[in-house]
């Protein structure tokens, strides 16, 4: 008995000398800590949040067509092109890292969908036995790379990229999608492997990778040319289609509720744990605010917003789902997984993390494959959105935006910090800002100092917080 009683008193010695969290926080301290993080620094996206509330009241104040139904729909697929891209740049972020050649990526991910879809599935003849050739080697140089790297994804999509240019299978807008995705991860293979692998800098690489993918896009398209993609229904309702009224409160149950079942799960679980967590009534708080949000937005958009009497436009757009997916897919990556985990490792020290035992040339590599893939989904969205692809797909403009997005969002430039809901949150306010200056008629010019200044801004925000943090020895 005096043994089992010496042991006990030791281990809560034990339990008390590391500081184990055991207990829960209550409604006050709970506040009190996110204050007293805040003020060390750990800002996350709350000044994303809060611009893009000042942003929708001072649009809506300014144009009576912002919170119109068409627009609140149209606001919805205009971002969605750029956000995707800016998810897939997270991940490359969180290492410390940059890829410049994402854009231009997914140019030539739409240009290779759309001349598919164009010639039938008969690329040979589109492009031309050299560039044919060509084309299929760098698939076969992709896989062998990601072979060497073991990065299997990117193993299986080349060479399932090279299967459905080779076998020339008839014009079917899945296909060109799959081949598209294919040739996204073909791309960062090849990315990935010379900056980790070689160990050449990455903004070196990217940026001469720019060049070079805008080069094929020239090569595949040809200077002026176009190719339209708007016959196809399905490739055209990805970016411009929407969910039935039954599917979209479908989606409003699947996502709040799934939501709801997650976090309140989590929080209960913790709790029965003795584990440190948010205090109920603040998680309830969470949970019904955005689900409220969900419901609200999922009941103007089922209203026919068509201005004709012959024309029914209702329902939640496509790419609403496609986001939501990419979103909880990829957070659950960060969040949930050993792979997610070693990530945010590296992004804060990378020596650490090679001690560690993390295969950091094999997961630097690996965050270029998403990064292109999400490009690839990204292109395959806006080329829906105009309805063509042309030599400009990719350009500097998608670039930029889709790494403002991630930034603006709170994910840092300096590595180890951020969310994929960054990308989602930084996208909603370059949207808003595109879309609200172009209802107030404003020029291009305009459009894009403002954008610059947003981007700066939230540049300057990240550089002072990191200092905060440093300062505060959090």
């Amino acid at each position: 008995m005096t043994n089992v009683s010496e042991s006990e008193s030791v281990a809560e010695t034990a339990v008390t000398d590391f500081g184990i969290d055991t207990t829960t926080l209550s409604t006050r301290e709970a506040l009190r800590d996110y204050v007293a993080r805040l003020r060390g620094g750990e800002i996350g996206s709350l000044p994303a949040i809060l611009g893009l509330i000042a942003l929708v009241v001072f649009f809506s104040l300014l144009s009576d067509v912002f919170f119109s139904l068409n627009n609140i729909a149209n606001l919805l697929a205009q971002g969605a092109g750029q956000t995707i891209i800016a998810i897939g740049i997270v991940f490359v972020l969180l290492i410390g890292e940059i890829d410049l050649s994402a854009g231009t990526a997914s140019g030539v991910a739409g240009a290779v969908l759309a001349m598919h879809y164009v010639d039938n599935g008969n690329l040979l003849t589109g492009m031309g036995s050299t560039v044919f050739f060509v084309f299929n080697a760098m698939l076969a140089l992709a896989a062998i790379l990601a072979g060497l790297l073991r990065i299997w994804p990117g193993v299986a999509f080349s060479l399932l990229g090279i299967l459905l240019t080779v076998l020339g299978l008839p014009a079917n807008p899945w296909v060109e999608m799959l081949l598209a995705v294919c040739v996204g991860a073909a791309i960062g293979s090849i990315t990935g492997f010379l900056i980790a692998k070689i160990g050449m800098p990455s903004f070196v690489v990217t940026l001469a990778l720019f060049l070079a993918w805008q080069g094929v896009i020239l090569q595949l398209i040809g200077e002026g040319g176009v190719l339209g993609i708007s016959s196809s229904h399905v490739l055209d309702a990805v970016a411009n289609g929407n969910l039935s009224t039954v599917g979209s409160w479908l989606l409003c149950v699947v996502a709040a509720g799934g939501y709801a079942a997650v976090t309140l799960g989590g929080h209960f679980l913790r709790r029965r744990r003795g584990l440190v967590t948010s205090p109920t009534p603040l998680v309830a708080l969470k949970v019904s605010a955005l689900s409220g949000f969900a419901i609200v937005v999922t009941a103007l958009l089922t209203v026919n917003r068509s201005p004709s009497t012959f024309i029914v436009i209702s329902g939640v757009p496509y790419v609403v789902p496609i986001v939501l997916v990419l979103l909880v897919a990829g957070t659950y990556v960060l969040t949930r997984t050993t792979y997610g985990r070693h990530i945010y490792a590296v992004g804060g020290n990378v020596e650490a993390a090679r001690r560690a035992g993390i295969n950091v040339t094999q997961l630097r590599a690996s965050v270029f494959v998403i990064s292109s893939a999400c490009a690839a989904i990204g292109a395959i969205v806006y080329s829906s959105k105009v309805g063509s692809v042309d030599p400009q797909a990719g350009g500097l403009n998608t670039l930029l935006f889709a790494v403002g997005a991630a930034v603006i969002g709170g994910t840092s430039l300096f590595g180890g910090r951020g969310r994929v809901a960054d990308a989602v949150i930084g996208g909603a306010v370059l949207a808003v800002v595109s879309n609200g200056l172009g209802l107030l008629r404003q020029p291009a010019a305009v459009v894009s100092i403002v954008t610059g200044l947003v981007l700066l801004l939230a540049a300057t925000v990240d550089a002072l917080s990191r200092r905060r943090v440093a300062m505060s020895g959090r």
